[in-house]
C-alpha cells in the first residue's frame, strides 16, 4: 500500500468514526426526547436499541429483558430485530445461575459475557432455540436503578462466536445506562402491566 492509499485510508476511517460518533449524538438526543415527552417504555426500549444500538453496529441484535415484580422471571421489554420465535421462547423464563446470559447476569447481578453458546453450559437449556435461529454469542449487563436493585438486563446478540470489543463495550454502556433511565420510573409506578408478555 503506497504512503497515498494509507493516507486515504486513514482519511476514511477517521470519517467513518466521525460519523458514527455523529449518529450516537443524534440517537442519544431522540431516546432523551422520548424520555420527555413520555413516549410508552416498549417505544422508547425500542426506539433505544434502534438508535443508540443497532445504528452502531448492524451486525449486533439488542434485547431489554425486564425483572418480573414476582423478582423470579423475566419479561419481554424490546428486542425489535430478534426472531419473534426465539423472544417468545425467552419471555417468562425463571432467572438463575445457568438460565443462558441474561437470566444468569440478573441472578448472579454482574456481566456475563458468552462467547459461543453452542458449547456454553450457562446456554444448556436455550441452545436449541438460540442456535435455530443463529445466534452464537450473548454479552448480557443488568439494568440497575440507583439504589443497584436490578430492573432488568440489556443484552447483545452477536450471529459469529466472539467477546464484545472495545467499541462494544462502550455502546453496552451508553446503552444500559440509558435503559435504566427510561425503566426507573415506570418501574417505580409498576407500570410494567403496559408492555407485552
Amino acid at each position: 500500500m503506497t504512503q497515498l492509499e494509507q493516507a486515504n485510508r486513514k482519511r476514511e476511517l477517521e470519517i467513518a468514526g466521525r460519523k458514527r460518533s455523529e449518529a450516537l449524538v443524534n440517537g442519544q438526543k431522540e431516546v432523551l426526547e422520548m424520555i420527555a415527552t413520555g413516549a410508552p417504555l416498549a417505544e422508547s426500549l425500542t426506539a433505544l436499541l434502534l438508535r443508540l444500538l443497532e445504528a452502531q453496529s448492524p451486525d449486533l441484535l439488542g434485547s431489554i429483558l425486564l425483572l418480573d415484580p414476582d423478582g423470579v422471571h423475566v419479561r419481554h421489554g424490546a428486542a425489535p430485530s430478534l426472531p419473534e420465535e426465539f423472544n417468545r421462547a425467552i419471555a417468562g423464563q425463571p432467572i438463575g445461575p445457568c438460565a443462558g446470559s441474561c437470566g444468569a447476569a440478573i441472578f448472579r447481578r454482574a456481566a456475563v459475557v458468552v462467547e459461543d453458546i453452542a458449547i456454553d453450559p450457562l446456554w444448556a437449556d436455550y441452545r436449541e432455540s438460540a442456535l435455530a435461529q443463529g445466534l452464537r454469542a450473548c454479552w448480557s449487563t443488568p439494568i440497575c436503578d440507583a439504589a443497584q436493585r436490578v430492573l432488568g438486563t440489556f443484552a447483545i446478540y452477536h450471529r459469529q462466536p466472539g467477546r464484545p470489543t472495545e467499541h462494544h463495550q462502550r455502546l453496552i454502556a451508553i446503552t444500559t445506562n440509558f435503559a435504566g433511565v427510561l425503566i426507573r420510573p415506570f418501574e417505580a409506578r409498576n407500570s410494567f402491566r403496559e408492555l407485552p408478555g
